[in-house]
């Protein structure tokens, strides 16, 4: 699988996602379900250019949502938590203040 293959979005509004990005140096992802934390190491390093310490990643459950009268599952996800070597960042913006 290629790098961009894997990794389908960073996960960046969140409450908790922003808490880990200040305090802890971790950046959060959606990643493809069948992907590994090898591969998913690999991806981050060569899209991002920057160091990897450690991957952790979950399975998120697919909530259940009301389609019309009846109820629908969405498909489950995975989830990984990477963090970075110290001093390494992952800038998702452009922060300029103008």
């Amino acid at each position: 699988m290629q790098p961009e293959q894997i990794i389908r979005r960073p996960i960046i509004l969140t409450e908790k996602s922003s808490r880990l990005r200040d305090q802890g140096n971790k950046v959060i992802f959606e990643v493809r379900r069948e992907a590994n934390k090898i591969q998913i190491k690999d991806a981050i390093q060569t899209l991002f250019k920057v160091g990897v310490v450690d991957v952790n990643t979950m399975i998120m459950r697919g909530k259940e949502k009301r389609m019309g009268r009846g109820y629908a599952k969405l498909r489950n996800w995975k989830k990984a938590i990477v963090t970075l070597k110290e001093g390494d960042e992952i800038q998702f913006f452009d922060e300029k203040a103008e």
